[in-house]
């Protein structure tokens, strides 16, 4: 008989505004005795890539930029800054589609994504003016989210899974959804094939991107303007846990029928 299944999302209210050097650790930590809630084994802790990167110092003022002379002109093709437009190619691999204000990139990491993840909301410099600065994603997502979690194993002893997201569009659909960049402890995807269906039929091609799904599901509580949630704290997650990495979720090239 099956049993009944809850996965739950809390979010951690009281994480500050976070600077270059803090210690995501500790604040997290901070954050979960503030509201009188504790790790358990299994928990998966769910950040926001904003956060991760300013902890990090991947904060960049455009001023500082000097645009290439291949920047500037795509630039004038895409009517973005050229540098914004030099940082984009410099986190890049390639361009996969462009047109007026709109370019599509696959991200050094490998993923396809617009801009190469740079952002402007939420994002304010330590000086000159707040439009002038821009964040970058993580240089690596999975090594922030093994770091992150180690540290948390040492301070509490509880093993649990760490996960990154940042929001994408898709190319079939309308709307951006948290999509996870980086992860530890957990399986970004879960291979079905060979399982059974209710009707004994073995499934041949099914594979879930479980930490997508996982992904989608804390963005909604954390919101996309100024709620202040950047944590999510994910209780029930109802597959076996292991170690994982983001580039499970990646399609090889050879077999993307669209790029």
């Amino acid at each position: 008989m099956n049993k009944a299944k809850s996965l739950c999302f809390t979010t951690l209210p009281g994480i500050p505004v976070i600077k270059e050097g803090d210690d995501l650790a500790s604040i997290i930590l901070n954050a979960l005795a503030s509201s009188d809630m504790r790790l358990q084994d299994g928990d998966v802790l769910v950040l926001a890539q904003k956060i991760v990167s300013k902890a990090e110092g991947r904060l960049v003022n455009l001023t500082r930029v000097i645009p290439s002379a291949e920047a500037i002109e795509l630039a004038a093709f895409l009517d973005k800054r050229p540098e914004l437009v030099e940082l984009i190619l410099q986190e890049s691999n390639e361009i996969v589609r462009k047109r007026p204000g709109t370019v599509i990139v696959e991200h050094k990491s490998g993923f396809i994504c617009a801009n190469a993840g740079i952002d402007h909301s939420n994002v304010k410099g330590p000086w000159g003016n707040d439009a002038d600065w821009v964040l970058l994603l993580p240089v690596d997502s999975d090594a922030s989210a093994r770091h992150l979690r180690r540290e948390l194993f040492l301070r509490t002893a509880k093993d649990v899974g760490v996960l990154i997201i940042d929001s994408h569009g898709r190319a079939w659909r309308n709307g951006v959804l948290g999509t996870s960049i980086g992860l530890s402890g957990m399986p970004g995807l879960l291979d079905m094939r060979g399982e059974e269906d209710m009707y004994n039929y073995k499934l041949r091609v099914t594979t879930i991107g479980v930490a997508d799904e996982l992904a989608a599901g804390a963005s909604l509580m954390m919101g996309q303007a100024n709620e202040g949630t950047p944590v999510v704290l994910a209780r029930g997650f109802p597959y076996k846990m292991r170690e994982g990495r983001s580039s499970e979720l990646l399609r090889a090239k050879e077999k993307d029928l669209f790029r």
